[in-house]
């Protein structure tokens, strides 16, 4: 008996793999189910984890922390608006779009897409979003659907002054935005997935695939191919793109977005939008959503994608589509042209990172650091990779850099907006978590 059989069994109920996260990830959360369950014989754990699934939903609850926040790579965000108003309504006069997050973790990334497609006009009666999970108890925060500070994050959050109203338990989200999303468990690892349900416009699912094995990662995508509409869109996270591209997926052609299709569907080329260093909340509409009539749909048509302004785009779109070789030496020859970059070391490592050359992704994560040190993308990378090294005291110093620094940019925006006064003062921070899923 050793925690090697934990971890098998781990990776065949949800899917994660050991070597992703560290094995001492496992052991931390091994060790606390033990003193919870007030046994102190490992042999004696492992019987009863494997003929107790109330246990060993709990185990799975204490390996997989989520990391989450509004409008987290909010290129997407911006990708989804586009697709939505450009292609979908014209083609979709009637109807409903139906758009899935999988997993949802606490609810942030699913009740982004609903506030994102309220803000660029789409009728709440014209979209529903499905968002599943492993975990009770991240479907418990999402259905409750109060956050604190550590969930908004970033310089830009007017949307919570219009989505959020401030209560004592933290910043409450508005029924309107509720009532659009429908939360209930699954399991992407499970054959049966959201059986009979239908196809979807839109699916997400980020920052999950890298916590599975080559064959793991190929079943979940099979699935999501299964649930995925013909002409749908499939959103994943910035070290997934190459995983999609190898696996029947083309890009979408949004750089940053890490949107793609499936190879076999050929819709017309989608407006072309840049990508963004840091992640920024898409532009807020100031006027209230309108209609997405037949009259004015009919009148939406798709832009012609125009050629990247400048070498880096152009990396960013060979990045986005698969080819990152390609992506790579623009970014080196960015470099030796024009000197350091944030943008170009930050999208360096992202390739390295993809390739799976964790020592090179490690070095330009911390050059991205040497001229931004409270870069939050960086620092959250390098957690991850820290983790998956088994350097769990490392990973935690590292995603508590990062929530620090975007703590202190929220807390600037708020100070600005307030007239120099601390916005919400009362709410309490969430504490730290441990090494965790990155969402």
């Amino acid at each position: 008996m050793s925690q090697s059989h934990i971890a098998n069994l781990l990776k065949q109920a949800i899917g994660v793999d050991a070597a992703t996260i560290g094995l001492s990830v496992i052991d931390h959360a091994v060790r606390s189910r033990m003193a919870a369950c007030k046994v102190s014989d490992l042999g004696v754990y492992w019987e009863r984890l494997r003929h107790s699934p109330p246990e060993l939903a709990q185990l799975t609850e204490a390996v997989v922390v989520p990391e989450t926040w509004f409008f987290r790579d909010a290129e997407s965000y911006a990708a989804l608006a586009q697709i939505v108003l450009n292609e979908w309504a014209p083609a979709h006069l009637t109807g409903r779009l139906r758009i899935l997050s999988a997993p949802c973790s606490t609810g942030e990334e699913p009740y982004t897409i609903a506030m994102a497609l309220l803000d660029a006009g789409l009728p709440p009666h014209r979209f529903q979003i499905d968002a599943i999970d492993i975990s009770a108890r991240a479907l418990g925060e999402a259905r409750r659907a109060i956050y604190g500070r550590n969930s908004f994050r970033g310089h830009e959050l007017s949307y919570r002054d219009r989505f959020f109203r401030a209560s004592p338990q933290g910043y409450e989200l508005i029924e309107s935005v509720r009532e659009r999303v429908e939360f209930q468990p699954g399991n992407l690892v499970a054959d049966d997935l959201l059986p009979g349900i239908g196809s979807y416009d839109i699916v997400f699912c980020r920052n999950v695939l890298i916590y599975f094995d080559g064959a793991t990662q190929e079943r979940v995508i099979r699935t999501l191919d299964r649930l995925l509409a013909p002409e749908g869109v499939l959103f994943v996270g910035p070290a997934e793109a190459f995983i999609t591209r190898t696996s029947g997926f083309s890009s979408a052609k949004f750089p940053s977005a890490f949107a793609c299709r499936k190879s076999k569907a050929a819709p017309a080329p989608p407006p072309w939008a840049p990508p963004a260093v840091r992640t920024k909340a898409p532009p807020v509409r100031r006027t209230a959503p309108q209609a997405v009539s037949k009259s004015n749909a009919a009148k939406i048509e798709p832009a012609p994608a125009p050629a990247p302004k400048t070498d880096l785009e152009a990396a960013s779109l060979l990045a986005d589509a698969g080819r990152l070789a390609e992506a790579g030496c623009a970014c080196e020859a960015h470099l030796q042209e024009h000197g350091p970059s944030v943008a170009a070391f930050y999208l360096l490592a992202l390739v390295r990172d993809s390739l799976g050359d964790a020592g090179a992704a490690i070095e330009y994560y911390r050059k991205v650091l040497y001229l931004d040190p409270n870069h939050p993308e960086a620092l959250l990378h390098l957690a991850l990779l820290a983790e998956k090294q088994g350097d769990a005291a490392g990973a935690r110093r590292l995603q508590l850099r990062a929530r620090r620094s975007e703590e202190a940019a929220s807390e600037g925006e708020s100070h600005c907006r307030s007239g120099g006064l601390p916005a919400a003062a009362t709410i309490g921070d969430r504490q730290a978590a441990p090494p965790s899923r990155a969402r």
